[in-house]
């Protein structure tokens, strides 16, 4: 998996509706950028076509170089190992420790475990919170739980890493926690693409800036 590409995606719902309009637009491997616009711009609609669930009515997201609206339904679990995900809401399972939260993506590949531990414990490292393996989600901070659920996006160690407003509901000095976490990654060769409309600290951040405004491409680059 190498550099993204989006050529003319046009995305037209049922009712005529366009989430996004004819955007044309590029991320290079191992960058850090951010997407941004007001709700509704057509973030999520972005971020959902990169992960194929679901794809263009017109135009091409090449991803490596490949059309991956023209993947076999097959291949598409395999892709999908290759990135990360990051929601505002941590998507953890209660009843499960901190460990095996992060280690269900290894699970589901039918990893031995004795890598299992090794990726798991090298992911809760990186999140500081290694001490907390133990514990179940409902004792852990926001921000912890949040650290949790990135841990779990890049234990699988992908090359592309998405995140869907991933501080929406965290402090401004745990937003920047969070946003550094995410610049070690993409110093260490992830691609990184973050959708959020805080323009605070997106501004702060000095990174590239994508902005879509009803579906349409504002600020290709910046």
């Amino acid at each position: 998996m190498a550099a993204i590409e989006l050529h003319n995606v046009t995305r037209k719902f049922e009712n005529g509706a366009e989430a996004l309009s004819n955007v044309s637009v590029a991320f290079e491997s191992g960058s850090m950028t951010f997407l941004t616009g007001h709700s509704g711009a057509g973030k999520s609609t972005l971020l959902k076509l990169l992960l194929r669930l679901d794809v263009p009515t017109r135009g091409q997201v090449l991803v490596g170089g490949v059309d991956i609206s023209q993947l076999a339904e097959k291949h598409i679990p395999v892709f999908r190992q290759n990135i990360g995900v990051v929601f505002q809401d941590h998507h953890l399972l209660d009843g499960r420790s901190v460990f095996e939260n992060v280690a269900l993506p290894l699970r589901v590949t039918g990893m031995a475990d004795r890598d299992i531990e090794r990726r798991v414990r090298a992911a809760l490292s990186r999140v500081s919170l290694l001490e907390k393996e133990n514990l179940y989600p409902p004792l852990l901070s926001t921000g912890e739980q949040q650290r949790v659920g990135i841990a779990r996006a890049v234990v699988n160690r992908p090359k592309l890493l998405l995140a869907d407003e991933p501080t929406g509901n965290l402090d401004p000095e745990l937003s920047r926690d969070i946003m550094e976490l995410f610049e070690q990654f993409k110093q260490v060769g992830t691609t990184v693409i973050i959708a959020s409309h805080d323009r605070e600290l997106i501004n702060s951040m000095g990174i590239r800036i994508i902005e879509l405004d009803h579906g349409r491409l504002v600020e290709p680059a910046q």
